[in-house]
């Protein structure tokens, strides 16, 4: 007799059972938060510097319209639901900012932009397809496609070539692409391709048949001339961006993608089926966000000082090999004449100052061991007090 379940007296061994999924590396800027937040806990003074969100709040304007559509009763407060407003808005924004036309019914809006990454991996490639990524780079592209199954091909994009991303080093690659994402202003470097670049980019694209996705979530944070869309030199890339940093609503969870007409009711299956909508009330307060413009020019003029504070005060206290960022609110920061371990770097960082960073291997797997990214999304007393605890500190640690 065969018994499915346990009865009295009886024991057994259960078989073992095994995740048979892909194995993702950690997002170690996750780890070090998560050290930072213990030692809160325990009362110590911490100056966050490791995550990617603006530490201020969003515009007054986009709470009050949150809190006006939470009270007044609306049914789209509490549905699942896609603001025509908010679409709407976003395609004058690209005709405004970027001189391009685009059709409201291209926009979709999304789960954060992570959701409209998620999307693109699963609409536009199969199992096995090639799909380009700079290193150094934002680490979830590589880490959602190899779970997804994608083959990752890091592009070698290091300080050599200024952290920049060319055709050059396109053409030097053994097989075709399938796909290639491009981020400008990127992260960790804040380097931002020039219409020229990011235009011999596009075109490289569309002669190998290759679809680019444009990750463009830090338009409108640059200090010196705009970011250009990949919009204005590709009509059919892949656009991905979203209202975590120029908006300041990193955990309200809104992002959007534009697409090409051809491809929206692909692209809209596939996120109904794995993110069901973006989130309601987010959506109110974002349309209201986008008329922010003084509150938001005011939040990046403050990181273009916190920007200048350090690019001036590293050097003095012994970080020399700083990129130069033009856009976004990181500076990547050689720190081999220390270490050759990054997260162990940043965890005595942490332990002993209480200054939070993240280390270079969330985005670089080769070279990542000797960089550390640090976020100036904060305020200017953050920054301050991260030099004036970095100087002493370095000044005690044994160069390599």
């Amino acid at each position: 007799m065969l018994f499915t379940t346990k009865l009295p007296g009886m024991s057994y061994a259960a078989p073992p059972r095994h995740p048979r999924g892909a194995v993702v590396p950690p997002f170690y800027a996750g780890e070090i938060a998560r050290e930072a937040a213990a030692l809160q806990r325990a009362g110590a003074d911490v100056v966050p510097m490791h995550f990617g969100e603006p530490r201020l709040a969003p515009p007054e304007v986009a709470l009050a319209a949150a809190r006006q559509a939470a009270q007044g009763g609306e049914p789209s407060t509490h549905a699942y639901w896609a603001s025509e407003a908010l679409q709407q808005r976003l395609a004058r924004h690209y005709l405004d900012e970027y001189g391009v036309v685009v059709a409201p019914q291209r926009i979709l809006l999304t789960q954060g932009a992570s959701a409209g990454l998620v999307a693109a991996f699963t609409v536009l490639f199969g199992a096995g397809d090639r799909v380009g990524l700079t290193r150094p780079g934002y680490p979830a592209y590589r880490n959602a496609l190899n779970a997804l199954q994608r083959d990752v091909v890091e592009v070698d994009c290091g300080a050599a070539v200024g952290y920049r991303l060319s055709v050059d080093a396109l053409d030097a690659l053994a097989r075709p692409l399938q796909g290639l994402i491009v981020a400008s202003p990127g992260n960790p470097t804040g380097i931002v391709l020039d219409r020229d670049e990011l235009g011999a980019i596009a075109q490289w694209c569309r002669r190998q048949g290759t679809w680019l996705i444009s990750d463009e979530i830090y338009h409108g944070i640059t200090y010196g001339a705009r970011a250009i869309s990949a919009l204005e030199v590709e009509p059919d890339a892949i656009v991905v961006n979203s209202f975590s940093k120029l908006y300041r609503m990193p955990g309200w969870r809104l992002g959007w993608l534009v697409v090409p007409e051809s491809l929206i009711d692909r692209f809209r299956t596939h996120l109904i089926n794995l993110f069901l909508t973006a989130p309601s009330i987010s959506q109110h307060a974002a349309l209201a966000a986008m008329d922010a413009t003084a509150d938001l020019r005011s939040a990046v003029a403050g990181y273009a000082d916190n920007r200048r504070r350090l690019l001036q005060a590293l050097p003095q206290i012994g970080l020399a090999g700083l990129s130069q960022p033009d856009g976004a609110f990181y500076l990547y920061v050689d720190v081999s004449q220390y270490t050759d371990d990054s997260l162990a770097f940043c965890r005595q960082l942490l332990a002993e100052t209480g200054v939070a960073i993240t280390p270079g291997i969330d985005f670089d797997t080769k070279e990542g061991n000797r960089h550390v990214r640090f976020s100036f999304a904060g305020s200017a007393h953050d920054v301050d007090r991260a030099i004036a605890r970095l100087g002493p500190w370095l000044a005690q640690q044994p160069r390599r």
